[in-house]
């Protein structure tokens, strides 16, 4: 498929922001909204987006989108929310800290925080929390996987096993409307699951894109989850069940 100018340009925009929306893409354009549709359509039908209600995401599939694209979306509520978990962190705390571009903005955040012990399968986040002379860095051993800069397998999952700390703060790939935290990849899952295992608190830092992605492996029910960091409301649905299993949801913006 020959994309037009406008759709290489819609393209661009649900890779940097993660989902698009007909109205306002037809507002920044100056084309009708059935134009719009249109485009989606089309960049649906040649594999590059997935069509939500009211306009469309990247394409998920059953692999993750590639790190350094995942890094450029939603950066900034990224920044925002890893700032707003960051504020709920004492000084003089351990945590855990794991794979995913948005826990990389909750180690920015940290930056400042003194008397840290961070233990983490992210080599991005330790290289970020370097940085910060009052904070001791633990990398978990395990089989480096260059794409993300992650360490998973049994070797993760057992020395995770050595540790219990104060907060767990994890992400996810994709958040379905049953309140399922999902991901691609077993080995890493199962890291993340020792890790919510081996923490007194639990946090979930996650934008709002996330509701419109869909990934085949469970790591876990927000209803294991203390706090969820967000950027935009829940649908009420998932909203309502947060509410009876107690999980507090704390919007960044």
């Amino acid at each position: 498929m020959a994309l037009s100018f406008r759709q290489s340009e819609i393209l661009d925009i649900a890779r940097a922001e993660g989902r698009v929306g007909v109205d306002d893409l037809a507002e920044r354009f100056g084309v009708t909204l059935q134009t719009i549709r249109r485009d989606l359509t089309e960049l649906a039908d040649a594999g590059k987006l997935d069509r939500v209600h009211g306009g469309a995401v990247p394409r998920a599939g059953v692999a993750n989108i590639g790190y350094e694209e995942r890094r450029l979306m939603n950066a900034e509520a990224k920044a925002a929310i890893g700032a707003a978990c960051a504020a709920t962190i004492p000084d003089n705390s351990s945590l855990f800290l794991n794979i995913g571009t948005t826990t990389e903005a909750v180690a920015r955040a940290l930056l400042k925080h003194r008397n840290l012990t961070v233990v983490t399968n992210n080599m991005n986040v330790a290289t970020i929390l370097a940085a910060n002379e009052s904070c001791d860095v633990i990398v978990a051993g395990g089989v480096l996987r260059r794409a993300d800069g992650g360490l998973v397998g049994d070797l993760t999952t057992e020395a995770i096993g050595h540790f219990k700390v104060d907060y767990a703060i994890i992400g996810t790939s994709a958040l379905d409307l049953d309140g399922d935290l999902l991901d691609f990849d077993p080995q890493e899952v199962r890291v993340s699951r020792a890790i919510l295992h081996q923490a007194r608190a639990t946090c979930l830092v996650a934008d709002g894109s996330k509701l419109d992605r869909r990934a085949p492996v469970r790591i876990a029910s927000l209803s294991d989850i203390g706090r969820v960091f967000t950027d935009r409301p829940l649908p009420e649905q998932l909203a309502a069940r947060c509410r009876d299993w107690g999980t507090e949801v704390i919007f960044s913006r």
